[in-house]
């Protein structure tokens, strides 16, 4: 016997729409809940992101400003560093380094310089005997002596550069060569012969000496002095 069924069609596909329509509702949902998770995720990590560049940015503008501060002090270095060298030729009539060059142009053919030292030492002023003072007959001339003494009684700086010199030499002949030229040069005085030995470098024989000399008081080279000592050396280093 067949089963007879009083539900219409029509009501059964429609309760099947309802159904279907109802999942396709809730998967649309879904996908969007699932679309504003993950927008809500990408504008926090853009939050984050611009957050990092704004504190990279602040971290960069500092670093510019200290890189330009250590290149203002750079600068202001280099510039302290050529006021000192000119101070410095200001105050010592002669430098050091032409008084290394001046000695170095008067080296005979074969001498060599081993080692050059130079040492300047303070005087103290010879003492001086007072002579009594007549009496003053009034209060000017009793202010000008008072003065005077006191500029007598002041000492004055003296000073002695000492320049002690070692090298080496193929023999005595050259070395006394090498005296003789110092003796002559407008910088140095009192130039002796401290020590010549013998001495074997690779089964040859020299001769090792030390010279002692002094700067010549006051001692004042001019520009045109100075550029022709260093000119001169720099012509013998080609």
């Amino acid at each position: 016997m067949g089963t007879i069924n009083f539900v219409p069609n029509d009501y059964i596909q429609q309760r099947q729409s309802s159904r279907a329509n109802i999942l396709y509702l809730m998967l649309l949902m879904a996908m969007l809940g699932a679309i504003g998770i993950t927008f809500g995720f990408i504008k926090m990590r853009q939050r984050a992101v611009s957050n990092e560049v704004l504190v990279l940015n602040s971290r960069m503008e500092k670093a510019n400003e200290q890189i330009a501060q250590l290149e203002e002090l750079k600068i202001k270095g280099q510039t302290m560093l050529k006021t000192m060298v000119v101070t410095a030729e200001l105050l010592e009539p002669v430098p050091r380094s032409v008084v290394l060059a001046s000695v170095t142009n008067n080296l005979p053919l074969g001498v060599s310089l081993v080692d050059f030292s130079l040492v300047e030492n303070e005087l103290k002023p010879a003492a001086t005997q007072a002579r009594p003072a007549a009496k003053p007959a009034n209060q000017q001339q009793a202010k000008t002596a008072k003065t005077q003494k006191n500029a007598a009684e002041e000492p004055q700086r003296r000073s002695e550069t000492k320049i002690e010199l070692m090298g080496i030499a193929p023999s005595d002949i050259e070395v006394a060569s090498f005296i003789a030229r110092l003796s002559d040069s407008i910088l140095l005085d009192q130039v002796e012969l401290v020590e010549s030995k013998e001495r074997v470098i690779d089964e040859i024989k020299f001769r090792e000496f030390k010279l002692r000399a002094m700067l010549k008081p006051h001692l004042t080279l001019t520009r045109e002095d100075i550029d022709s000592i260093r000119l001169k050396r720099e012509e013998a280093m080609l």
